[in-house]
């Protein structure tokens, strides 16, 4: 697949986004991927949450929201999968159109609102993978979202805690969304903290007798100074377990081409990049360096990548650069974080974690 991706490519961006997004799923789902089983190098094995991770490079949440791919996924080389968005209803999300490419800044607008089919199709799914599937022992984290239509946010989340939590190797509570409204506001002090109290008294409750999942919360990147630094201390004082950083971005850059800037939604891609390793620094900061973040946003090289480690991520994930460049965009940004790490002398990717504030 990854050999072939440069022929298929121009078939793909021929479709509607969405439509190439279906035909991709469903080519990992009948085993279309590459079987290559070479390990990424010693150097970026590292244990995170209490979980050992041979890459730290992973799939971002969004492109397997009914986890229907997870062994595709994981096939490709990534170290780990998060799967979701999950609601615990199926809803179809916004009217379609609803995904927007633009080749030349490689960039994705996307305002698809949460579509799926909902906690039980999701959870088949997810057992099924875990039951049959090649790599079944692979590290999947679980991305959770309300659905538009509930009042009290808390019942959807913490709902959707104590389903998966016994299964999942990691829960990711997304609050960072622009397509669900009002989504964005549980991001404030006076409603994240009892969300996350709820939910961890929901996770407990969940795992009395099982493994119980570390619990991580993912930020928009249009956060100000003050709003940071009012929700790191909202997250310590939760004790949550980490943090994904970040989100799609409301920005739209003047450069742009006007009719793909005019759309809404989240703007995600190189434009992005900066304004989510500038943020991922800043909560390092703001956290002492206590909670693992994993860190997303226009990573389409090793470099980039890096660049977010040595801000402060643990782990990393991709999604529109793959949409561009293909599988194999994996296996070269384990390569070259490799030699990153052997440039700047450190024998392991631990050991880079926040260099830049060191």
């Amino acid at each position: 697949m990854s050999i072939l991706f440069p022929l298929v490519r121009p078939i793909l961006h021929a479709m509607d986004a969405e439509t190439a997004h279906h035909m991709t799923l469903k080519a990992l789902k009948c085993g279309l991927y590459p079987k290559d089983r070479k390990q990424p190098h010693p150097s970026l094995k590292q244990t995170v949450f209490g979980l050992h991770f041979t890459s730290p490079v992973g799939m971002a949440a969004g492109f397997d929201k009914n986890a229907e791919a997870l062994d595709g996924l994981l096939a490709y080389g990534f170290g780990f999968v998060e799967a979701g968005t999950v609601t615990p209803k199926p809803q179809e999300g916004n009217p379609r159109p609803r995904i927007f490419r633009d080749a030349k800044s490689r960039s994705v607008i996307n305002r698809m609102g949460f579509p799926g089919g909902g906690a039980d199709v999701f959870m088949k799914n997810y057992q099924s993978f875990r039951q049959h599937g090649r790599h079944r022992h692979g590290i999947i984290g679980i991305n959770i979202g309300k659905n538009k239509d509930t009042a009290e946010a808390i019942d959807d989340y913490t709902a959707l805690i104590e389903t998966p939590a016994p299964y999942a190797d990691y829960l990711t509570v997304n609050i960072s969304s622009h397509n669900t409204p009002g989504l964005r506001d549980l991001q404030k002090r006076e409603h994240l903290l009892p969300l996350l109290e709820a939910m961890k008294t929901a996770r407990a409750k969940a795992c009395t007798q099982m493994k119980v999942p570390p619990l991580l919360v993912k930020l928009a990147p249009d956060l100000n100074v003050d709003d940071c630094a009012a929700i790191a201390q909202t997250v310590m004082d939760a004790e949550i377990d980490g943090l994904v950083l970040s989100n799609t971005t409301l920005d739209r850059p003047a450069d742009l081409p006007g009719d793909f800037r005019s759309q809404t939604g989240g703007l995600s891609g190189p434009h992005v990049r900066h304004k989510s390793t500038d943020i991922i620094g800043r909560f390092y900061k703001l956290t002492d360096g206590k909670l693992p973040i994993i860190g997303v946003g226009g990573i389409s090289s090793g470099a980039d990548a890096y660049a977010k480690i040595r801000a402060g991520a643990s782990l990393v994930q991709l999604y529109t650069a793959l949409v561009f460049e293909g599988p194999g965009l994996v296996k070269r940004i384990h390569d070259e974080i490799a030699d990153l790490l052997k440039r700047d002398g450190f024998r392991n990717i631990s050991s880079a974690i926040g260099a830049d504030h060191k």
